[in-house]
């Protein structure tokens, strides 16, 4: 399963990561795709107006580390980064996690040591 944490938008049944921008919504892909437009090296973009998507959506990825809840912000050779979404300092900095912002905690965590990884829509 792929780590997967922002906007999503179906267009022309295929979907791509996506940006909502008032009555417009940027789709992006890391390929070269009809209409589209390269920015940077392996990224294109194209604009499409918000009635024309099928589906819009903000996906999170979360799993249970330590016994507790985490969102999943990222991956990278086998790790995971997390934030802990439990809300206790406590149990925050009894884990050892990083204060990465007031009242926000995270770590890399190894995959093989979270259960539950799944995602949610909105």
């Amino acid at each position: 399963m792929s780590v997967r944490l922002g906007y999503y938008a179906r267009w022309r049944g295929t979907e791509y990561e996506a940006s909502p921008d008032g009555d417009r919504v940027r789709l992006y892909t890391s390929r070269p795709v009809d209409g589209f437009r390269q920015v940077t090296p392996g990224k294109y973009i194209h604009v499409v107006p918000l009635p024309d998507v099928e589906h819009l959506h903000y996906v999170t990825t979360h799993c249970v580390w330590r016994d507790e809840p985490f969102i999943v912000l990222g991956e990278h050779d086998g790790w995971l980064r997390v934030e802990y979404s439990g809300g206790r300092a406590p149990v925050a900095e009894r884990l050892g996690l990083e204060l990465f912002d007031r009242g926000v905690y995270q770590a890399w965590a190894s995959k093989h040591e979270v259960e539950d990884l799944h995602e949610e829509t909105v």
